[in-house]
């Protein structure tokens, strides 16, 4: 596939998810009323919420390997710093040497998304992840981000706890169960190579919903500049040649 086939579909997948997130975020915060439909309505807007959420953060990964638009690196920090921002205040200059520190490291010691004195355990290791993102930063973006919505857009408190805080929650939980904790924990088989990663074995549906594909983990690892939404093939294209 062409650099510029790549970049238009890139872009085109990244502005579909930053829109649809930034139209459910607006309209849950702002237009949803806690009673009759719109209570009822609630886990499912939450659930919406959580993926798309999930979808901001795999679009700032692809940013971060050059995969969104090859061989156009301000284009891939913009979108990637823009995603980052939406999804929980986070700084992509500052999470990007740590992703590649992984990607060096991987399910070492060294690695700073694997937890060595936990390699099996999920809230441990929960723990520490969410501290090696999470810093005074994040916390003062947030902070400000919640005044704003408070105290200058009149938001409800409720609204903003429930469409905003929980799904940035439990999309962290959905990001490192199916893109960290389940492809590089220890377990009774070893690893297929120093990549020390392994995919899940999820039809393109399910990997969609789960993870926009990132639990093809190993694939991932061999590839980190196919795009998510090419991991399926490249997954494909494995089994073949495996």
């Amino acid at each position: 596939m062409s650099r510029a086939r790549q970049t238009a579909i890139g872009l085109l997948l990244a502005a579909a998810i930053i829109a649809s997130w930034l139209t459910a975020h607006i309209a849950a915060v702002f237009l949803v009323e806690l009673s009759g439909p719109g209570l009822l309505a609630a886990p499912a807007i939450v659930l919406l919420q959580c993926w798309l959420s999930v979808g901001l953060f795999i679009v700032a990964h692809d940013c971060m390997h050059g995969a969104l638009a090859p061989g156009r690196p301000a284009l891939n920090r913009a979108a990637g710093r823009l995603a980052l921002l939406l999804y929980a205040g986070f700084s992509f200059d500052r999470l990007s040497p740590k992703h590649f520190d992984h990607h060096r490291h991987a399910g070492t010691g060294t690695d700073p998304d694997f937890d060595a004195d936990h390699p099996d355990r999920f809230w441990p290791w929960y723990r520490r992840f969410i501290r090696q993102y999470l810093g005074l930063r994040e916390l003062c973006v947030i902070a400000a981000g919640v005044a704003v919505y408070l105290l200058l857009l009149g938001a409800s408190l409720a609204n903003l706890l429930l469409f905003w805080a929980v799904p940035a929650i439990l999309s962290s939980l959905q990001l490192f169960l199916f893109g960290t904790y389940l492809p590089h924990r220890a377990g009774p088989d070893p690893f297929a190579d120093r990549h020390r990663a392994r995919s899940s074995s999820y039809g393109k549906a399910l990997s969609l919903l789960t993870c926009f594909h990132f639990g093809y983990h190993h694939e991932h690892h061999r590839s980190p500049a196919t795009p998510w939404w090419r991991l399926p093939a490249e997954r494909t294209g494995s089994a073949r040649t495996g």
